[in-house]
């Protein structure tokens, strides 16, 4: 059972934009927090942003000012809005939530590609 769908990647110039999105089960349980990472070829994977259940977010360094983590009011659905996309950028972006009891899930990845 597919309990994370991720949608939103694809192909873009630099300076871009592009929107994620990651919708959890209705059945998945008791959310703490949403996160997406990345991992570009080579390298490990690398949080980029988290949105916990109080609504506050953190960023890293490397994306702050330039991406934007959200959720939809029922807190079942993240979103990555991402924009000033640089080539760095590129990666498989995978949604990540931390459930009450069971842990942490993985979304199945959804590849960003940024040309120069």
């Amino acid at each position: 059972q597919v309990e994370l769908v991720e949608s939103g990647g694809g192909l873009v110039q630099a300076q871009g934009s592009l929107r994620l999105s990651c919708a959890a089960s209705r059945s998945i349980g008791s959310i703490n927090v949403m996160e997406w990472y990345r991992q570009a070829p080579g390298k490990q994977r690398q949080l980029v942003a988290s949105i916990f259940s109080s609504g506050y977010t953190t960023y890293a360094a490397s994306v702050r000012g330039r991406f934007a983590i959200s959720r939809d009011n029922a807190g079942n659905t993240v979103f990555l809005q991402m924009n000033s996309l640089k080539p760095e950028d590129t990666a498989v972006y995978y949604c990540s939530v931390v459930v009450t009891v069971r842990g942490r899930l993985w979304g199945q990845g959804t590849q960003v590609t940024v040309s120069s």
